[in-house]
């Protein structure tokens, strides 16, 4: 976790640096909240001065960050803006909702160009900072050599039969995934995705970096006789 203004002061004892109270002000990015609030109620700057006393010059250097506003001032602020003040320091709640439209997905080819052994869709446009990689993997039928080998990551793969039967092998094990299995597999060991149906198989798999992934196994020792089918 990176560390914050707040968190570099070790004790009372410790002396604040101006350094450390610009970056605790930088951090709360009261510019862009002000103009954002601004824009969101469609007021001017002109008329925003005339109801809260302050000039537009002021209420622009303030948007920019060329200053930093008194208390007196951020309330009056938020006075026509009819919001609590702690609203200009507190993180907001950032609501997700990205779709991947099936027909805007680009699919990667696996294998010879004219029959490939796999088609694969990535949707990790939909994540912000690319540490989750989901795919849609479509395993054609065929022989031994027409296999998806994965490769390593520090992580845990995640992957949902959709579609079909898939062997997924490792050097421990190897066992088969019919339609709505699951299979929560390490991520560091090698991993053969396989299709044995008469029918493509299509496999949904996320795979998930070491520090997000740990969260999400489940308890070592706990029963999993009433869950999906698992490698584990």
């Amino acid at each position: 976790m990176p560390e914050t203004a707040e968190m570099k002061l070790g004790s009372v004892q410790d002396v604040v640096e101006e350094p450390a109270v610009e970056t605790l002000i930088s951090e709360k990015d009261l510019g862009a909240r002000l103009k954002a609030l601004r824009l969101r109620r469609s007021l001017g700057l002109v008329e925003l001065g005339q109801r809260s006393g302050l000039s537009p010059s002021y209420l622009s250097q303030l948007e920019t960050g060329r200053v930093v506003p008194t208390l007196r001032n951020l309330a009056r602020i938020a006075m026509v803006h009819r919001v609590d003040l702690s609203s200009f320091f507190t993180v907001p709640q950032r609501d997700v909702f990205r779709i991947s439209k099936a027909r805007d997905r680009i699919n990667i080819s696996f294998g010879a160009k004219e029959r490939p052994f796999m088609l694969s869709q990535s949707m990790s446009a939909l994540i912000p900072d690319r540490r989750i990689v989901p795919c849609i993997a479509e395993l054609r039928p065929g022989s031994d050599s027409e296999a998806f080998d994965a490769h390593p990551f520090d992580g845990l793969e995640f992957s949902y039969v959709m579609q079909g039967s898939v062997c997924v092998t490792t050097p421990q094990r190897s066992e088969v995934l019919e339609e709505s299995d699951v299979v929560w597999i390490e991520g560091t060991s090698r991993r053969r995705y396989k299709c044995v149906s008469d029918v493509p198989a299509r496999v949904l798999i996320i795979s998930l970096p070491r520090q997000i992934a740990r969260g999400h196994l489940p308890a070592q020792g706990r029963s999993l006789a009433n869950q999906p089918r698992s490698i584990r």
